[in-house]
């Protein structure tokens, strides 16, 4: 198997909960919906998330707001990539694989301008070889076609295997396991009695950088 690591982006590299909250807390106090507010905002996200349309359509609705759903969602995806720091140990972590002959690359899904620019703006861009982003390529996880073209944008191939690192059971598990990769799930509490066929189960991204060292 090739040291070839693939990971997710959101909740997986970054740490977008927090940011989140911080963009909620900015968007009510701007438009003082006060703590009810916020605290449906947060809600909404649990139950809609990854749906921006449709959590911007019912963010619209709920608040009788006069702008559309998509100057709402544009305002949100300007501001995020403002908000959104990695989790403790992840550059760190990308570094010490990279250094050990490891090629390293990023496979999220979402909108381009967003996905850019939380990467632009939390360095991963540099820090690894390649990254694919489903709403630059036309095409999303769980499709084995994007895992590809991060592959290739490595250097490498998906036909030697790899790792695939994420914290969604469909798009990251099962997709990364259709790709011929073998995948760690971050189990971040949101999947409850789902049955999975993950390598391994983390709860933690700093564990991934331990079992992708040890396994070769």
């Amino acid at each position: 198997m090739q040291r070839l690591a693939l990971f997710d982006l959101d909740r997986t590299l970054i740490d977008l909960d927090t940011a989140f909250r911080g963009w909620a807390g900015e968007f009510a106090e701007r438009r003082r919906l006060g703590p009810e507010g916020l605290a449906w905002l947060i809600a909404l996200d649990r139950e809609t998330h990854p749906r921006r349309d449709i959590f911007f359509s019912k963010v619209r609705d709920h608040f009788a707001l006069a702008e559309p759903v998509e100057e709402l969602w544009a305002g949100y995806r300007q501001r995020m990539p403002h908000l959104v720091r990695c989790y403790p140990g992840v550059l760190t972590g990308i570094a010490d694989l990279r250094s050990a002959g490891w090629l390293v690359g990023i496979v999220t899904n979402g909108m381009a301008d967003n996905q850019l620019g939380k990467l632009r703006r939390t360095g991963l861009a540099d820090a690894v070889d390649g990254y694919a982003v489903s709403g630059a390529e036309g095409i999303r996880k769980p499709e084995s076609g994007l895992f590809e073209i991060a592959a290739q944008r490595c250097g490498a191939g998906l036909g030697e295997g790899g790792w695939m690192v994420g914290d969604s059971l469909v798009a990251d598990v099962e997709g990364g396991q259709a790709a011929g990769l073998r995948t760690i799930w971050i189990d971040r509490g949101t999947w409850p009695d789902h049955r999975h066929h993950a390598d391994h189960v983390i709860a933690d991204i700093s564990e991934a950088f331990v079992i992708m060292r040890d396994a070769l």
